[in-house]
């Protein structure tokens, strides 16, 4: 699956993201520095309705952001970024493996530091930029190719 979007229809493009994925729980995004990931976690939860101030956890690690869930009350969405962490083993003494296996959404900034601790069924999304307004998003769910 891929998307091609801007700034101006990266809304739209969240609000068909969780569409094609609703259920999912965990997120790899996958991208350069700069390439909009950040951005993308952005359009994410305001598509889904997140009332709290969302911002990069580059620092903090994990930022947790509550939404309104259809009939069943609060849903959680972990935003975690990864780039400042060595590997697996600072990753889980940080939390993380504990927001991956939890029953809410997790997207993951910079997976790749620490690639063992994601669960099989782990959406794989890879950002790239087309030109400095437009970029490229390739989603790769992994359970289905299994």
């Amino acid at each position: 699956m891929e998307f091609i979007y801007s700034l101006e229809t990266i809304a739209e493009i969240a609000t068909q993201f969780w569409k094609s994925f609703d259920g999912v729980g965990v997120f790899a995004l996958h991208g350069e520095m700069g390439a909009g990931k950040t951005t993308l976690v952005h359009a994410l939860c305001e598509a889904k309705k997140v009332k709290d101030v969302v911002g990069s956890p580059t620092f903090s690690i994990i930022n947790e952001y509550a939404f309104e869930t259809a009939g069943t009350g609060t849903g959680k969405i972990f935003h975690i970024d990864l780039y400042r962490l060595r590997d697996e083993e600072e990753a889980i003494r940080a939390g993380v493996e504990d927001c991956l296996y939890s029953d809410h959404i997790s997207l993951v900034e910079w997976p790749e530091r620490a690639p063992g601790i994601f669960p099989e069924n782990t959406v794989h999304v890879y950002i790239s930029v087309v030109d400095s307004v437009t970029r490229r998003m390739r989603i790769v769910d992994l359970s289905a190719v299994r």
